[in-house]
């Protein structure tokens, strides 16, 4: 059975790339436009594993994360948040926010693709 990815991105662009670098995986793929909605998903999905931006409406990529972390529900799906704020202040918040990794935009395909592996283990 196909592991179930959750994209969550403000962006459309941002999320067919996600989609387009996923699809050799043969993931199944949700999605998400902001930090309350990918909540809620993650609640009513149960994805294998999240890609989060950090800058979005509504909640942030952070607060999502803390939120889907202390939820009893989705605390154990893995989160790697993906985002364009590469700033060790930035990181050091989305790690202490508990995600499991960050990836900076550009994504670089072959490194997203190697962290998913490692949290999936070998998917």
């Amino acid at each position: 059975m196909a592991k179930k990815v959750l994209l969550v991105d403000d962006s459309a662009t941002v999320l067919m790339m996600e989609r387009m670098i996923l699809a050799s995986e043969r993931f199944q793929i949700v999605t998400a436009a902001n930090g309350e909605e990918a909540h809620a998903r993650a609640r009513s999905e149960q994805p294998d594993l999240i890609l989060m931006d950090i800058v979005m409406p509504k909640m942030t990529g952070i607060q999502a994360c803390r939120a889907i972390k202390e939820d009893p529900i989705t605390c154990h799906i893995p989160i790697i948040l993906v985002t364009t704020r590469g700033e060790a202040d930035s990181m050091e918040a989305g790690y202490s926010s508990g995600c499991n990794d960050y990836v900076t935009k550009p994504v670089n395909s072959a490194e997203l693709l190697g962290k998913i592996r490692n949290l999936l283990g070998a998917a």
